[in-house]
């Protein structure tokens, strides 16, 4: 009897989208902490692109979602983020990689966590799904609500992750049936 009897096509393929998924990161480059990079490239509030040593790596800043570039602040986040990093050394401080294999990282731009300062200029939610309970991005997210700065001046802003599941399930709605 074959080793693989009573194993189905499907377990077969299972086992190595497991295995494959389970190996990607090990695969992808690794960063020491404090890497000095140039960021290149700012592609949204808490998305840039780094050149590390004439290599390209996308990192997406941890603990923070920023509006998406549709949703009012979007682009305001964008620039921020711009000013305050584009074409400056700044350092990573890594924490691995998320499923898109972008890097996770807080990163500092010539001294300044622009992570944090995301977050206190109101151009950012902390991102409560992946951040710890005492950190101190609360205490400046609680900050530029009560001095209402940035996207705290709406009435009822919408975090980007209930914004990006609206857009999911409206365009469930309209997609033609298969």
């Amino acid at each position: 009897m074959p080793a693989c009897a009573g194993i189905t096509t499907l377990d077969g393929i299972r086992s190595l989208l497991i295995v494959f998924s389970l190996a990607l990161p090990l695969a992808a480059p690794a960063l020491p902490l404090d890497a000095p990079v140039r960021v290149v490239a700012v592609h949204d509030g808490d998305t840039v692109t780094v050149l590390e040593n004439k290599r390209a790596l996308r990192v997406r800043l941890t603990e923070i979602d920023a509006p998406e570039l549709g949703q009012p602040y979007g682009k305001r986040a964008r620039s921020a983020l711009s000013s305050l990093c584009f074409g400056k050394t700044a350092e990573l401080e890594t924490r691995g990689r998320d499923r898109y294999g972008r890097v996770l990282a807080r990163l500092k731009c010539e001294g300044v966590d622009a992570n944090a300062e995301q977050v206190r200029r109101g151009l950012a939610w902390v991102f409560t799904r992946y951040t710890r309970a005492d950190s101190p991005l609360y205490a400046l997210q609680r900050d530029a609500q009560a001095a209402r700065r940035g996207l705290w001046a709406d009435s009822a802003p919408i975090p980007p992750w209930e914004w990006r599941r609206q857009r999911r399930a409206a365009a469930r709605m309209v997609a033609p049936p298969r």
